[in-house]
């Protein structure tokens, strides 16, 4: 007797259910997305009990036929592929024709379609019970289609006792809908749970490039709030292909090895795709103590990936505080043939082939945002700010100077400008900082230090945009595998950065918070913080000069010893390593003798510190560079060396450390990623005086 048997066809679409349908979400994601696929322009879902009782689904796609209709309840039936050529270069939602079979079998379905051109006015509705057809049937109905589940995991006890509680299954819900609509701000949705209706999304306009980022923003305004300050990010490059896929597997270039920042790129000419990551972050000091606001999103589809969340963590890296997370809503557009989405049974992760170099590119797009944000009038033109109100006094309406004087010293009027300053270098002084020995700081003694000479007196003058001096733009950071370019988006006008205002000096709260008002309201900065970023930047800034890094030998060599794979990439970059001050020799097949450390590294167990390194360099690639090694030793002694709360500074020192300040890359944010400055803008000082509604 054989004891091999073909299982039923309902029973094998009852376990095709069991990978695709998790919960009421899942079937919403499987019918949205067949929507979506079909040209909609609205989708209503509406639920009961959580989606257990009734989940309804109904869009103004392109409908179906009769024929087309009973098609697609069976398994692997679909419009979107018709070759194994096509699942290389995927560009709908859905491709695999198992979701509406599979949900068919565990609910009690009806299926009501009218294809869209249709002049009778006559469609088709299809009812199932668990996956057997009751009826076929004509019935009037509006073009599109309509999809009705209720009883979910009726037939499947087993599995319906899994599910949590109502407004548990409601919020899976509602955050996938969330996603669908900031990834499609095009489409109108609207959302009904339990007969009432929690939000309803007109469609934003988005026929041409410049809708897209005033629609995302728009949608945005829905889920984050109105008040939440946003960075706008534009960022496109070409990316390489190697012979061999760049994975976390074999991260190493296609000579096997890494080069450090200043190595030269190497001279073969692969073939190039494209690659730009759009969409909005978070300005620095806006953070969350969840991932629950970070969208990313690849070709518009929502996507879980650990590689995009560290990139994005990487590129704000000391911008943002320890136990915090971005907030974020990034498109990232690539070849649909440089990503896999069929990894995944419910297809929410997805995987590069060039994993390591996209990695790379996300967070080099993430920190040249913050960087122009915190320096504008670059290359690419000034950043972007994108609030959702405007922030200003309602007395004073004349428009900003763009590179006005940038100090108004209390003894003086606020109308009094200055000349247009030279441009200062992003990463460091116009004079080369002095070095820092232990115990000692590089902030003004009050003795040495003299008050500004007051400004000329001399009417206030306006200055365009294009004809602002604007600070030397970062350099931007060389990836050996690609050639980029940053574009700005002209859609919007956004409000200076708070450190390219003229700010005047008001006194100092509680020996540790200095008070500044600027036009927009009231700045407060933080002594410490503020000193540190300056201290930590010059300290850095003379170690990446050094271009290498010295080596101190240990007493004692360490052995490390390494996996297979980490061994084989150790071997490849002992280079790279050495030039860090790193000395590792081999001692075996998988182990290596470690002889020296850079006297920067203060490591308790140099082999712990060995092998952390490794996984850095594999994750930074050529992005690793002395300064980088060193930095968490760095942020260390600036901590120490910066002043405290309870210094007593004057006027001229703090004035002189808000000029250092403004010449820093990251000026908003200590090492740490706590705040510098703080801004109260006038709306909100009236609004907490009850002067405005």
């Amino acid at each position: 007797m054989n004891r091999i048997r073909l299982l039923p066809e309902h029973v094998a679409n009852q376990i095709a259910a069991g990978e695709v349908v998790e919960r009421p979400a899942s079937v919403v994601k499987e019918l949205v997305e067949n929507a979506l696929d079909a040209g909609s322009t609205r989708i209503h879902v509406e639920i009961a009990a959580g989606g257990r009782s009734l989940i309804r689904v109904t869009d103004d796609g392109c409908g179906m036929s009769k024929d087309d209709a009973l098609l697609c309840l069976e398994r692997h039936a679909t419009s979107k592929i018709r070759r194994a050529e096509d699942l290389a270069a995927i560009r709908t939602m859905g491709f695999r024709g198992e979701a509406v079979p599979s949900i068919a079998s565990i609910s009690r379905f009806t299926l009501t379609t009218r294809e869209r051109d249709d002049a009778t006015g006559e469609g088709t509705q299809i009812v199932i019970n668990g996956g057997r057809i009751l009826d076929v049937k004509a019935a009037g109905c509006a073009p599109g289609t309509a999809v009705e589940v209720r009883s979910l995991f009726f037939n499947l006890p087993a599995r319906r006792k899994f599910l949590r509680a109502e407004e548990t299954e409601r919020a899976h819900l509602q955050h996938y809908l969330t996603l669908a609509a900031l990834a499609h701000p095009h489409v109108g949705f609207t959302f009904t749970s339990d007969g009432r209706t929690l939000w309803q999304l007109p469609p934003v306009q988005w026929s041409t490039e410049s809708d897209r980022f005033p629609a995302l923003r728009e949608r945005l305004k829905t889920f984050l709030g109105a008040d939440v300050p946003l960075l706008v990010v534009d960022f496109r490059a070409e990316i390489e292909e190697s012979a061999a896929p760049d994975t976390e597997e074999n991260p190493h270039n296609a000579d096997g090895g890494f080069a450090l920042a200043d190595a030269p790129a190497s001279p073969a000419e692969p073939a190039r795709s494209s690659f730009r990551l759009w969409g909005f972050l978070g300005a620095p000091g806006v953070s969350r103590s969840t991932r629950d606001d970070q969208h990313l999103f690849v070709n518009q589809r929502p996507v879980e990936n650990r590689s995009l969340s560290f990139a994005l963590v990487e590129g704000y890296h000391t911008a943002l505080m320890k136990g915090r997370y971005p907030v974020a809503c990034l498109f990232l557009e690539i070849d649909p043939a440089a990503v896999d989405v069929n990894i995944h049974p419910q297809k929410r992760e997805v995987k590069f082939r060039e994993e390591m170099r996209v990695r790379r590119l996300v967070a080099q797009a993430v920190r040249e945002t913050l960087l122009k944000f915190a320096v504008p009038g670059g290359a690419s033109g000034a950043p972007h700010v994108a609030p959702a109100t405007p922030a200003a006094h309602a007395a004073p309406a004349e428009p900003q100077p763009v590179t006005p004087d940038l100090w108004v010293s209390s003894a003086l009027p606020a109308e009094v400008p200055a000349a247009k300053p030279a441009p200062v270098p992003l990463h460091r002084p116009t004079s080369p900082p002095p070095t820092v020995p232990p115990g000692h700081t590089t902030f003004p003694p009050r003795e040495s230090v003299a008050p500004l000479p007051p400004e000329p007196q001399l009417p206030r003058v306006t200055t365009t945009p294009s004809a602002a001096v604007s600070p030397t733009p970062p350099p931007a950071a060389e990836v050996s595998t690609v050639s980029h370019a940053t574009t700005a988006p002209e859609h919007a006008t956004a409000p200076a950065p708070l450190l390219r205002v003229p700010l005047r000096y008001i006194g100092i709260l509680g020996r540790l918070y200095v008070l500044l008002e600027s036009d927009r309201g009231l700045v407060l900065m933080d002594q410490h913080a503020a000193h540190e970023r300056v201290l930590y930047e010059q300290m850095l800034n003379r170690l990446e000069d050094a271009g290498s890094s010295p080596s101190q030998r240990l007493l004692l060599p360490e052995t490390v010893e390494l996996s297979p794979r980490d061994a084989n990439f150790v071997r490849l970059n002992l280079e790279t390593l050495a030039r860090l001050g790193v000395e590792l020799t081999e001692f075996g097949d998988r182990t290596f003798l470690l002889n020296a450390l850079p006297p920067t590294v203060k490591a308790a167990s140099p082999r712990q510190f060995a092998v952390g390194l490794i996984d850095e360099l594999k994750a930074a690639g050529n992005g690793l560079n002395v300064g980088r090694l060193s930095e968490h030793v760095v942020a260390k002694t600036v901590c120490r060396h910066a002043v405290k709360a309870n210094d007593s500074l004057r006027e001229s020192e703090v004035r002189q450390l808000v000029d250092d300040l403004r010449r820093c890359a990251m000026p908003y944010t200590c090492p740490h990623g706590r705040p510098t400055l703080i801004e109260m803008n006038w709306k909100d000082l009236e609004k907490r005086f009850g002067r405005m509604a």
